[in-house]
């Protein structure tokens, strides 16, 4: 079947000398993977490995087989020409990591078109600001909304929040209980949009404290899930 969808990169893997294994979430069809054939060997060649860039928005043409798991594809163009992300240090490190965190939530073969636009229209927010060292944080936690865990906000004046249980609790009730600076900042977090942002005011401590709660937050409520290689190096980034 001839496909043609809107898609952002997840990932990619070099397969013999020439050729790139590509993960990417598709608009129409969710999670799938494609083999390109000789795109690090050509030159002129329709795909270039410019487009192959990490969380990149591009358009793909190719060919469908329910019986393959590796997909094959004739065309790869950018959608959306980005004008900062992967040449701003900040934000770039930003991209690595969560290319690495969607790449083990997106799992599903299956279109969920309020998933792909919440992911497509972040990243072009994040490319249009100018310094948003907490969007990671909120992109997170705004996620959960679309893979069915967000936090319960009813009782949200309760003293701790079990990241187990997924809601606000009036006593600590296990290990998974929290209260202090992550309770305070993720109460700021619950409901507000990227644009008011800017009003959260943290230090880079409480920033690396809240994503390491987050990750756990994940890991409890996904199997298997894993903090990203790329952690120590955002945290080094926002230091």
């Amino acid at each position: 079947m001839q496909i043609s969808t809107d898609a952002i990169i997840l990932s990619k893997i070099k397969y013999g000398d020439s050729n790139v294994i590509l993960s990417s979430y598709t608009k129409e069809f969710g999670l799938k993977s494609y083999l390109i054939k000789g795109v690090l060997k050509q030159r002129k060649g329709k795909i270039k490995p410019a487009y192959l860039q990490p969380l990149l928005q591009v358009r793909i043409e190719g060919n469908h087989k329910d019986n393959r798991s590796l997909q094959n594809i004739s065309e790869l163009k950018p959608l959306f020409h980005y004008k900062t992300l992967h040449t701003n240090i900040t934000k770039g490190a930003i991209v690595i990591f969560l290319s690495e965190v969607l790449a083990q939530l997106l799992k599903e073969e299956e279109r969920n078109s309020a998933l792909y636009a919440f992911i497509s229209t972040s990243l072009e927010w994040l490319d249009e600001k100018e310094n948003s060292p907490n969007f990671h944080l909120l992109f997170l936690l705004n996620i959960t909304k679309y893979i069915g865990f967000y936090p319960d906000k009813k009782n949200k004046e309760l003293p701790f929040f079990n990241l187990e249980a997924g809601k606000f609790e009036s006593s600590k009730t296990n290990g998974y209980s929290i209260s202090g600076n992550n309770l305070t900042l993720l109460k700021q977090l619950l409901g507000i949009k990227f644009d008011t942002l800017d009003r959260v005011k943290v230090n880079s401590r409480q920033r690396q404290d809240f994503l390491n709660m987050i990750l756990l937050y994940f890991e409890l409520h996904l199997g298997g899930f894993k903090k990203p290689k790329s952690l120590q190096i955002l945290n080094q980034v926002f230091s």
